[in-house]
């Protein structure tokens, strides 16, 4: 694996759709960097601190959200000396993103006054009065043709399909939801789903005429859905709750498949393997009291604040750390917080987050628990390698965390002072985006061998 060094950022990075280039920005700047020689392409000066940063689908325009204005700045990447602004005047603007032509931007007013739309081509704007969300509410079908976004009014929630070609409205219908949290299209474009706040376990599945095609609710008292997620393949519909239970649904039958329960105790008759994270024993020479050449040299990392760590693979039974939240306190630390499917839709990862340090991956076909990762400290960010199964994460420590189904490692970050808070994959898998506070670098991956030693530290 090789690093980069170390750049400085101030707020969002992410790379282009393309995989070609990463926009990064620093304070009021946007730099944008090629991801193979990471040299500067075009430099761009915004108005104001960047709060934002979102490419369009086809990686040649960059949208820069200035929330303190509040304003949005558009840039070209073919055409530096093109600029675009857009301003709410006194509504606001809370949130902006792109259409799937990469011609119109949507953004969403203070309050959920309105939501507009806006073109690049021409002047004209399309507004949709009280939209539900800011950030949320608003989904976009895979060809790019139709979006689905959430209103409320009178009390109740509605669907609004547009088109995105004219932006017309082209049917509006009401949703059985008491606070709807959010709305997707399934991969194949054939359904919408949309779930209620955590006061009410509710999953709804509509057709875009309206017709609801499954009310799915496993439970009535106690908080509801937490996250959710369709498989890439598109077959399978996850859910994750805050009883600490994964609940995986069949796209044809719409019955539960599986059921994952999170248990603060591991057992059979299921054996995942459990690798847990501890330090490196020091190799001290107590014959001559002292410590040697080879010793000094090879834990270097000490004294720029590493500290070398490794996998050990442990026996079960086992109890894995617990966090018991508190009940006096809104918002309780528990329940699938995390969750993300691998890219052939054969592995899904979870963290239960009153067990923040431990990761599960289960496998899909054995339903089973494949293997359950134990870290330090509290788990950042896991993500799947676009290309092959590869999962990645961080803790906030200066270690990259790796599991294959051969087995888990970890890999040294060789920068000083640099904590890995968070992490993106390229499109491509080529590249890999590791964040600190301050600043970022970039890690290039190898194919994985199949079988290999990955108990030690890389």
């Amino acid at each position: 694996m090789e690093f980069t060094e170390a750049y400085k950022q101030t707020g969002p990075c992410c790379f282009s759709p393309n995989a070609r280039y990463i926009a990064v920005a620093v304070d009021y700047r946007l730099v944008v960097r090629d991801t193979h020689s990471f040299k500067v392409v075009q430099l761009f000066s915004c108005l104001d601190k960047i709060s934002y940063i979102e490419w369009a689908l086809d990686s040649e325009y960059i949208l820069c959200g200035l929330y303190k204005r509040p304003m949005i700045q558009v840039w070209s990447l073919t055409q530096p000396e093109w600029t675009c602004k857009i301003d709410e005047g006194l509504a606001g603007i809370a949130y902006a993103r792109w259409s799937p032509d990469s011609r119109h931007i949507l953004t969403t007013s203070d309050f959920q006054l309105r939501l507009t739309v806006w073109s690049l081509l021409n002047t004209a704007c399309v507004h949709v009065q009280s939209p539900k969300h800011a950030s949320k509410g608003v989904a976009f079908t895979q060809d790019g043709k139709f979006a689905a976004i959430c209103t409320r009014r009178d009390c109740k929630d509605y669907i609004n399909l547009l088109s995105c070609h004219t932006w017309e409205i082209m049917g509006v219908f009401a949703v059985d939801t008491l606070d709807l949290a959010d709305i997707e299209w399934s991969p194949d474009d054939s359904a919408i789903m949309i779930w209620d706040s955590p006061l009410e376990y509710k999953v709804l599945i509509y057709s875009p005429d309206g017709r609801c095609l499954l009310k799915y609710q496993a439970y009535e008292s106690g908080l509801g859905v937490k996250s959710i997620s369709w498989s890439p393949c598109g077959q399978f519909l996850a859910v994750g709750s805050y009883d600490q239970t994964l609940r995986v649904l069949n796209h044809l039958t719409w019955k539960t498949f599986a059921e994952f329960m999170h248990l603060s105790t591991v057992r059979g008759p299921c054996f995942p393997a459990v690798f847990k994270e501890v330090d490196e024993p020091l190799q001290l020479d107590m014959s001559e009291l002292c410590l040697n050449d080879d010793f000094i040299q090879g834990n270097s990392d000490a004294t720029n604040g590493h500290i070398k760590v490794r996998y050990e693979v442990m026996e079960i039974p086992i109890s894995l750390p617990f966090q018991k939240p508190p009940t006096d306190k809104p918002n309780p630390k528990q329940g699938i917080g995390l969750m993300s499917w691998s890219s052939d839709s054969q592995y899904i990862c979870t963290r239960n987050d009153s067990m923040p340090t431990t990761l599960w991956i289960w496998d899909i076909c054995r339903q089973e628990p494949a293997a359950i990762l134990v870290q330090k400290d509290p788990i950042r960010a896991a993500t799947w390698d676009p290309t092959c199964t590869r999962l990645v994460l961080c803790t906030g420590s200066s270690h990259l965390y790796m599991w294959t189904p051969s087995g888990a490692y970890c890999v040294s970050n060789p920068l000083p002072q640099f904590n890995i808070t968070d992490l993106k994959w390229n499109s491509d898998g080529s590249c890999l985006l590791l964040k600190d506070k301050e600043s970022f670098c970039c890690a290039a991956l190898d194919v994985l061998p199949e079988s290999s030693d990955y108990s030690s530290d890389d």
